[in-house]
């Protein structure tokens, strides 16, 4: 018993032994690798301080001379044109991306094409103002939410075509002016007969259907004017007690309506005066993402682990090297 009791503390002070010595040996590689790393600094501070310059100065001079600014036009597209709207400006971008310069400049009206680098579209969520005073929109929302996830649909490419504003973003590599450029694509992209024959029979109803409405309160007013003047004979006070008359809260109601009708309608002319509609526009904003702007101290760092790569991988080369000639 007391045998095999000896012969287990004697393994457990290897194991500790042996755990200790590697414990060491670790901490020992790292001292070796950090003074190895000192000595190299050391050889080669000469190289990596000119390295380092140059990144700086290169760095600080593609930062000057490579600048990106971002700019966004919101949008809402009348008369069913949102497909139209959205193949016209992927066309748009297809010809940036096969740097079609005479496209961009003679079709599209841009005078510095080459420093336009991308356009996009796409939709502004807005569920709320989808389904607003809009049952049919409601009822189809709550219809594809029952086989699917809500989040999934609102934002869904089919769905979110049909929200109200669009957001068209383009980038450039230089400052630009909304007058040069941004009405230049609307521009465009109001270029259309079918839609423009569209918008001319739409502004033409409305403007029918406000004639209409019209007549119609002012015939509404007049027919309320003969009921108070037929209560002011018949009474000696001002009011008028029509309370039998039961259909005279529908005709102030329907009043009301045509009233708060023509508002919308009136409203709907402003906003049915382009095929494309321009709400606000957000231009020349630098674009401080990614790497843009920050050159200067990525080149440096960059450069220099190239060189510290280069220089671990031709010692290794060597070192593999010697080793296949002696054997």
């Amino acid at each position: 018993m007391s045998t095999a009791s000896q012969n287990n503390s004697d393994n457990q002070e290897i194991d500790l032994s042996e755990i200790s010595k590697k414990i060491g040996g670790f901490f020992e590689g790292i001292s070796t690798r950090i003074f190895r790393g000192i000595l190299f600094l050391k050889r080669n501070i000469l190289v990596i301080s000119i390295l380092f310059v140059i990144g700086v100065g290169l760095g600080f001079y593609l930062d000057k001379t490579s600048k990106s600014y971002d700019h966004q036009v919101i949008v809402t597209p009348n008369f069913g044109s949102t497909d139209y709207l959205y193949s016209r400006v992927e066309l748009i971008n297809s010809k940036i991306e096969e740097k079609d310069t005479l496209f961009l400049k003679n079709a599209l009206g841009i005078k510095e094409p080459k420093k336009f680098k991308k356009i996009a579209i796409e939709p502004i969520n807005d569920v709320y103002e989808f389904i607003e005073n809009r049952d049919e929109n409601f009822e189809f929302i709550k219809l594809l939410a029952e086989d699917g996830d809500i989040k999934k649909i609102i934002t869904d490419k089919v769905t979110s075509k049909n929200y109200h504003f669009h957001a068209i973003s383009f980038s450039t590599s230089a400052l630009i002016s909304e007058k040069n450029t941004v009405e230049q694509i609307l521009k465009y992209l109001n270029d259309s007969d079918y839609y423009s024959k569209i918008q001319k029979e739409y502004i033409n109803n409305i403007k029918v259907k406000i004639v209409a409405n019209d007549s119609i309160i002012s015939q509404i007013n007049g027919f309320l004017n003969t009921l108070s003047n037929k209560g002011n004979k018949s009474q000696s006070s001002n009011l008028v007690y029509i309370n039998e008359n039961t259909q005279l809260n529908d005709v102030i109601k329907t009043k009301d309506e045509l009233v708060n009708d023509q508002g919308r309608r009136r409203i709907e002319l402003i906003n049915t005066d382009k095929i494309i509609k321009q709400i606000s526009v957000t231009l020349n904003i630098k674009n401080i993402k990614s790497i843009n702007g920050k050159l200067k101290l990525v080149l440096p760092v960059l450069f220099i682990f190239i060189f510290i790569g280069f220089t671990v991988f031709r010692s290794f080369y060597r070192r593999q090297l010697a080793k296949s000639k002696l054997q």
